[in-house]
């Protein structure tokens, strides 16, 4: 069975010169967890959004179950983007609507017009949100404003808003960039439980070492726009962390609301599966 995502020498040079992609060459297979790590300006969300083409690329081919997404236009892109779900790290909701009216944004790609324009959703797609809204624990604030919900709620709006699409990969940009320690590992835990029980393929960019290690079954690293290193979490120790980051880049921020000190190295095996490893470079 071929991968379910294949990006081919994937080129992207912004505007004014910036190369943010660098000859990107990656598969994804049906089931995956795949986190993306990397400096601030690695080329993590440009990666994201290439796959969806939120970000047209400049060279190369993304190729999903089969299709060229690079080379779809109008209807057929459309079709593609409604498997693929995003969940965005400032949640990107209608912040004066409620929660209700935001998870059915996912189902506007699937709507006929009039539907959209009218406000006037299907049966089975308030089923479907409700359903979803409940999934997430959040269905007891189906009818509040988004914008009176914590950052957590809200990220668990997104993750149901973009289940609504019924998706068959979840591109996840920095999802808990904006949570705290406590929240982040809640919300993970809903994308670990789609990719799980649902087989929804995952890829999901993160600052957080110990989340990296904890939830993917595969980490990606870019650097200067390149892959640093493509294999299990496990792998990333002192030494390919250094690689990635730097040799100035290995303090960590551990235990949440502790009074820890800076650590000298990066906690590997046991260690880094119990504290909270922050690192201390953000992203944009």
């Amino acid at each position: 069975m071929p991968p379910l995502l294949s990006l081919e020498h994937i080129v992207k040079v912004y505007p004014g010169g910036t190369r943010a992609l660098d000859d990107v060459s990656l598969q994804v297979e049906r089931g995956e967890f795949v986190v993306l790590i990397g400096l601030s300006g690695s080329g993590k969300s440009t990666l994201l959004r290439c796959i969806n083409r939120l970000v047209e690329p400049t060279s190369g081919r993304v190729v999903f179950d089969r299709t060229d997404v690079t080379a779809a236009r109008g209807a057929e892109l459309r079709r593609i983007r409604r498997r693929m779900g995003m969940i965005f790290q400032q949640f990107n909701l209608v912040r004066r609507s409620s929660v209700l009216h935001n998870a059915l944004a996912g189902r506007l790609g699937y709507q006929p017009l009039w539907r959209t324009l009218a406000g006037r959703p299907s049966r089975v797609d308030l089923e479907l949100a409700f359903a979803n809204l409940e999934r997430v624990g959040i269905l007891g604030k189906a009818f509040s404003r988004a914008d009176a919900l914590s950052g957590g709620q809200q990220q668990r709006v997104g993750i149901a808003r973009a289940l609504m699409q019924r998706p068959d990969l979840m591109l996840a940009d920095e999802p808990v960039a904006s949570l705290d320690p406590a929240t982040s590992h809640s919300v993970m835990r809903y994308l670990e439980e789609i990719n799980h029980a649902d087989g929804i393929t995952v890829i999901c960019s993160l600052h957080f070492l110990s989340l990296a290690r904890r939830y993917g079954t595969r980490v990606v690293a870019l650097k200067g726009g390149r892959v640093a290193y493509d294999g299990p979490p496990a792998g990333i120790d002192d030494g390919r962390f250094r690689e990635i980051y730097g040799e100035d880049a290995v303090e960590v921020e551990i235990g949440p609301g502790q009074d820890a000190p800076l650590l000298a190295k990066v906690p590997t095996g046991a260690e880094a599966s119990a504290a909270e490893h922050l690192i201390d470079i953000p992203d944009r």
